[in-house]
């Protein structure tokens, strides 16, 4: 079966390597999972879905967790950070100075992307920045 790189899948969960987590794709085909790329708790045989990210020339297939792309990620990303604020009536209380742990435990996601998905928001005019963390815009 041809895979296509940004290609929704399905992954099975397999053994842990120096590099990442071994998986099967689609239950047909071997991928690695990278360290770098796995932001939530994973157990073996789970089944969960996923991207392809690269096929290398080798034929090697990297995968990852979250769809491919600026837009896509920052998207979802997008969408995480604004169910945290309806949950939390609102308000987030995360910034910039939030500690990469503090982020990741709260959001599954780098720093880096918090950041990201933030200033999109912000640039949309859908949150304030203050010092004490982050709140909707009322409407």
């Amino acid at each position: 079966m041809e895979l296509t790189v940004g290609e929704k899948v399905q992954l099975e969960i397999g053994r842990p390597t120096n590099l990442g987590i071994h998986v099967l794709i689609n239950g047909t085909q071997d991928g690695m999972l990278y360290h770098n790329e796995i932001f939530q708790p994973l157990e073996l045989g789970q089944i969960i879905d996923g991207y392809i990210k690269n096929i290398r020339e080798d034929g090697k297939i990297d995968v990852s967790l979250q769809p491919q792309g600026f837009l896509n990620v920052i998207d979802h990303n997008c969408l995480v950070i604004i169910s945290k604020l309806k949950a939390g009536k609102g308000k987030l209380k995360l910034t910039d100075k939030s500690s990469p742990d503090e982020i990741h435990q709260e959001l599954n996601m780098s720093k880096k992307a918090f950041k990201a998905a933030v200033g999109h928001l912000y640039k949309q005019k859908k949150i304030t920045i203050e010092a004490d963390g982050i709140y909707s815009v009322k409407k």
